[in-house]
């Protein structure tokens, strides 16, 4: 076949706008798929944040509280922060020891652990708890 009959009844429009389509399904593809994986770390992150307040009578009693922003929850004394955050389907649990912080807010990470569930995220978060509260 030849290339001129591959074309005919093709034009430069039509096949730039067929591109152009290509794209933005391609680009409508890619955002539901970001927004499908920010809803479900979002609900990693609740689901992490109500296994953690579950006992509160637990928290009072090693001085822990809890906090949830978003896709990080965060587990904390006056001398340490556990953090897990939740991020494409993948959770970073750290833990940094606030005894030292000298001019930032935030504790610098001692240990850090990548997991791929809200249960390992729990483990994780305990075993931490663990090496703190010996």
């Amino acid at each position: 076949m030849s290339s001129s009959a591959v074309t005919a009844g093709f034009s430069l429009r039509q096949a730039f706008e067929a591109e152009q389509a290509r794209r933005e399904s391609e680009r409508r593809a890619r955002d539901e798929a970001e927004r499908r994986q920010q809803q479900e770390d979002l609900a990693r992150a609740e689901e992490l944040y109500d296994a953690l307040v579950a006992d509160p009578a637990f928290l009072h009693a090693h001085k822990l509280t809890v906090d949830w922003r978003r896709y990080s929850v965060h587990l904390e004394s006056s001398d340490f922060r556990i953090r897990a955050y939740f991020e494409a389907g993948q959770a970073t649990v750290t833990v940094g020891d606030k005894r030292h912080v000298a001019v930032s807010s935030s504790p610098a990470p001692l240990k850090s652990e990548e997991v791929g569930s809200v249960a390992d995220a729990l483990a994780v978060v305990a075993r931490f708890l663990a090496d703190e509260i010996q």
